[in-house]
């Protein structure tokens, strides 16, 4: 009974609808990332000796990046050369999938060339997983970002405007931090300019770059907003409960650190 269910609410709101690529590239996405994620805190506590550490060759320390960026290129190549054969195409998409959730996992890397994975700012790779997730989850489910009028020239050049200025303030509400109002922006544009015009969270790329010693009034009134701030308090806790306590490396073993 429940495969009878299953199957038809695979086949009715998935496949009829066109959803099964998408839906395998998020389903990759987060399968990879949460096991990764959850190998290298394995990896990281001093209590679990038995799990296999990280994939060196000498002393180079090979991230799991390495492997994601490979299957992200891997993946469509093959897509493209296959073309719509099952289940050939349906691997690709998964391997997509994967492939992303290994990269993101690592963004903080990426993004500071630097391994920050256990320190503050690598937290901003959850934050990146996130973002990428809920886009994914909402383009799944139907919604489609935004839209080109390619008509004539002048509603093209109207509609591309719009879209430059959406994406902006989208972008501006991720250096603040408001990930939420950056997401919900991309779809409804009136949530990334509310967004992008209100104050940046303490800690966020923004206030770093623009408050601090720069701007002490705006910095202060940042940090007395946000400090008892019960959807940041959640928010903390969550990054924390799955992507672990940000710290400077102890004592770590070899085969320690992320994979």
């Amino acid at each position: 009974m429940t495969e009878a269910v299953v199957g038809e609410l695979w086949q009715e709101q998935i496949l009829d609808q066109g959803r099964e690529g998408v839906f395998l590239v998020l389903v990759g996405f987060l399968g990879s990332f949460l096991f990764i994620r959850t190998s290298t805190r394995l990896m990281r506590s001093p209590k679990v000796s038995w799990w296999p550490g990280s994939v060196t060759t000498g002393d180079l320390h090979v991230h799991h990046l390495v492997f994601g960026i490979a299957l992200m290129l891997i993946a469509p190549t093959l897509a493209f050369a296959i073309g719509d054969v099952s289940p050939w195409w349906e691997l690709t998409a998964l391997a997509f999938g994967i492939g992303a959730g290994l990269t993101f996992d690592e963004f903080a890397l990426w993004l500071h060339l630097d391994d920050v994975y256990w320190a503050e700012e690598g937290r901003r790779s959850v934050d990146a997983v996130v973002i990428a997730a809920l886009f994914m989850g909402i383009v799944f489910l139907g919604v489609i970002p935004f839209e080109i009028d390619g008509s004539d020239w002048e509603l093209f050049l109207a509609s591309l405007g719009g879209l430059l200025i959406t994406v902006t303030a989208a972008a501006i509400c991720f250096l603040k931090r408001r990930i939420g109002h950056g997401v919900a922006g991309l779809f409804i544009p009136l949530f990334a300019y509310y967004g992008a015009v209100r104050l940046a969270k303490p800690s966020s790329p923004w206030a770093r770059r623009l408050y601090g010693q720069r701007n002490p009034r705006k910095q202060a009134k940042a940090e007395h907003r946000f400090r008892h701030n019960r959807v940041e308090r959640v928010y903390d806790r969550f990054r924390i409960a799955i992507g672990g306590r940000p710290s400077e490396p102890i004592e770590p073993r070899s085969d320690e650190t992320s994979t």
